[in-house]
């Protein structure tokens, strides 16, 4: 049985905190669980914390940029925080666009990003 990784719902947001190496079938329950609750709770945005990854590879790049593909069809935003400077020189090294994520250094600020991005689009 592969482990879940717990989301949170902190206003209109969600956090996604990824603690330990992710498996093949802990990312499809990720993807399943995590779409699930952005329509239950009508959430504006995710926030994946990936701080605890020291090293990342392709898989967990492209399960980056699908979580945020499945979250912006469901009118989420996505922030991915606590990136590594190795991971980010490993994301880049491999060629790897996470497009549609916004980046920040840690929760607070991505939950700020998140904050003034859905102020900015109430005006």
């Amino acid at each position: 049985m592969s482990e879940r990784i717990p989301i949170l719902r902190i206003g209109e947001n969600l956090v996604v905190s990824v603690q330990f190496d992710l498996e093949d079938q802990t990312v499809l329950n990720l993807q399943d669980d995590l779409a699930d609750q952005i329509v239950a709770h009508s959430a504006r945005g995710v926030v994946i914390d990936i701080s605890a990854l020291e090293i990342v590879d392709s898989f967990v790049g492209r399960m980056l940029a699908t979580v945020a593909s499945i979250s912006r069809v469901l009118d989420a935003r996505t922030v991915v925080v606590g990136m590594r400077p190795a991971v980010a020189i490993t994301l880049v090294e491999l060629g790897l666009s996470l497009g549609g994520v916004s980046t920040a250094l840690d929760l607070e600020k991505g939950l700020a990003k998140l904050r003034a991005s859905s102020d900015a689009a109430q005006r």
